[in-house]
């Protein structure tokens, strides 16, 4: 009988859009504003075309006070035919306004624990999470009221965000 003893990769930390643990948090649903396959598990949103029933990826000119929270993996996976996971245009969608959740991060984040969080708000990255007020890539930022408890994923490009219970603007 033979057994592995040789594993070539390690463990990821948690899949974006997951919950952290029992931490107090809050989770409404929302319907995708987004083409289908664009809107993504884990990444910060915005109002959409209808504040308070729509969210969107952020785009520039987002402020804090239009900050929804992150989106969660809870009750909204769904894989096309190849596999592949895709959130249709209005499907209902659970974001998470304070609590811990892993969230996607830029390519070069290296963040620590406490850490600021800033969401950036325009390019390809639009919807993913620094530590810095301008992404490397030149990006504008906009500040979340939470923090970083650890450092990321390099593999999955998660992080451990937490989002404070208070009003974003």
């Amino acid at each position: 009988m033979s057994a592995q003893t040789k594993y070539g990769f390690s463990t990821p930390i948690g899949s974006a859009g997951g919950i952290v643990d029992l931490a107090p948090y809050a989770i409404d649903s929302f319907l995708n504003d987004e083409a289908n396959g664009v809107m993504k598990h884990g990444v910060g949103v915005v109002q959409g075309s209808k504040p308070g029933v729509n969210i969107a990826l952020p785009k520039t000119g987002a402020t804090a006070a239009k900050f929804e929270g992150i989106t969660t993996n809870n009750r909204t996976t769904e894989y096309d035919i190849d596999g592949k996971l895709a959130i249709r245009h209005g499907a209902s969608v659970g974001v998470m306004r304070y609590g811990r959740i892993y969230a996607r991060v830029v390519d070069d984040a290296a963040v620590a624990y406490g850490d600021p969080v800033y969401l950036v708000i325009e390019g390809d990255n639009a919807g993913l999470f620094t530590k810095t007020e301008s992404a490397t890539s030149g990006s504008a930022t906009i500040a979340v009221k939470g923090r970083f408890l650890g450092a990321a994923d390099l593999s999955t490009k998660v992080a451990v965000v937490e989002l404070f219970d208070q009003a974003q603007a």
